[in-house]
């Protein structure tokens, strides 16, 4: 995606359908002549120009995923860019397993990751809208293992290297609101200062096996000190696995049913789980990762890779215990699927007659909360936000809303040109690849009207 993204990712590293169906199709992209090979397109996509898109400037994108295939720096990829309610551009290109030679195919299903977050937050704010809390309220009156929270003192960012030491009383209980922010004071196992305590609880991220369900995580996340004072800072955080239990006791009902039943099946999602049933395991890419000395090279069963002393695997969605819902971190999709709930979100909530949540519960979600995030761009509730001119440093538009995942997905909602862009690979570490960036360039460089 754009350098902001990239910048999110290395955190990470170290996140109205067409009246004809669209269906998969096999990728064709010679390596030898991708210029002249027949690319894989799905049937139902528009004429782009129709939509205000060059056809010709909408294949570089094709051309830009073939060249990183060839250069062994991804497996394949799938790209969707959508206008004006259509889709205009669905390519799949290399490979969703290389060394078994399967094809990469529009229906592939992927790890999602932190594209996991806007579902979550959209699930929130379709309780909200019930009336079952306010953002305003303190999710310890929901949740209450979250009363009493302690806090680091100094706290984060002032001190980024002591142990937990001190501790001090949180001056304010934390909010919906921060959690949707990330302003809450939690963090992600990675963190200098209290990585290990997270590690050490066995607090789940969603990108392993994961032991228990979230309701014991969130339990074991309280218990944690707080980096800094509810409120004060910005730090990307497990605050979406908090929300994902939120929403189990406010609504009832388990976070995995509760997605399926109140927004996947209403937008049609079919393909979007935490767990894909053993009939679709097959259609789930194989994910890679990259270095300068061993290359790209698969993450098979049962290997267990560190982030910044943060385990992650890549065999989660299939083999494991399955009882772990992480709403920051735990789903998997397609860029079909995805693209639905994009949709919904540029239609100002609402997709082929079914809303699911409000125009102004979108406004809301889609407008910068923060000051002083570290990278200099803005979040809303769920997703990265332009609210500045200073932060659209390629194409794009202010008022444009986007996030990505560990795996190398990412997204962006284009308000302004009412466009949707989608990218979807399987690899991490992804070597300083700019693939997914440069695509979403290509998107916009075709707009012609």
């Amino acid at each position: 995606m754009k350098k902001r993204w990239a910048q999110g990712s290395m955190v990470l590293a170290l996140l109205m359908f067409p009246p004809v169906a669209i269906r998969p199709q096999t990728p064709a992209l010679s390596k030898t002549n991708p210029q002249l090979a027949p690319r894989a397109s799905a049937a139902g996509v528009t004429n782009p120009e129709d939509v205000g898109l060059s056809s010709e400037r909408l294949e570089r994108i094709g051309h830009a995923i073939q060249q990183s295939v060839d250069d062994g720096r991804i497996a394949g990829g799938v790209a969707l860019v959508a206008r004006h309610g259509k889709v205009a551009y669905f390519q799949a290109v290399g490979m969703a397993d290389r060394e078994a030679h399967k094809p990469m195919r529009t229906d592939t299903i992927f790890r999602i990751c932190s594209m996991s977050k806007p579902l979550t937050s959209v699930a929130v704010m379709m309780l909200y809208e019930e009336g079952r809390f306010t953002l305003a309220d303190p999710v310890s009156d929901y949740l209450p293992e979250f009363k009493h929270m302690k806090v680091l003192d100094p706290p984060w960012p002032q001190d980024k290297t002591s142990p937990p030491g001190k501790l001090v009383d949180a001056k304010h209980p934390i909010t919906i609101f921060q959690l949707l922010t990330h302003t809450a004071g939690l963090t992600y196992p990675w963190n200098a200062r209290v990585g290990k305590a997270y590690r050490d609880a066995g607090v789940g991220t969603g990108i392993n096996q994961q032991e228990g369900t979230i309701a014991a995580g969130v339990k074991k996340l309280a218990a944690i000190p707080l980096l800094f004072q509810p409120g004060d800072y910005w730090e990307y955080s497990l605050s979406d696995d908090v929300l994902g239990r939120l929403v189990e006791v406010v609504s009832g009902m388990p976070f995995d049913q509760f997605l399926e039943k109140r927004l996947f099946q209403p937008l049609g999602m079919k393909d979007t789980y935490f767990f894909p049933p053993a009939d679709k395991v097959s259609r789930l890419a194989t994910a890679y990762a990259y270095d300068e000395k061993m290359g790209l090279r698969p993450i098979v069963d049962n290997e267990v890779r560190e982030v910044a002393g943060m385990p992650y695997s890549a065999d989660y969605p299939y083999r494991g215990p399955h009882t772990y819902f992480s709403g920051g971190g735990g789903l998997c999709s397609t860029a079909e699927d995805y693209y639905r709930f994009c949709q919904m979100m540029l239609n100002g909530g609402e997709l082929n007659g079914t809303r699911v949540i409000s125009r102004k519960s979108v406004e809301l979600m889609s407008m910068n909360h923060v000051q002083g995030k570290p990278d200099g761009n803005g979040y809303g509730l769920g997703f990265g936000v332009n609210s500045e001119p200073i932060q659209v440093k390629e194409l794009g538009s202010l008022g444009a809303y986007y996030w990505g995942g560990f795996y190398y997905t990412s997204f962006e909602i284009d308000p302004k040109e009412d466009m949707i862009i989608i990218f979807m690979g399987q690899i991490n570490p992804a070597g300083g690849l700019n693939l997914a960036s440069k695509a979403n360039i290509l998107a916009y460089e075709a707009i012609k009207d």
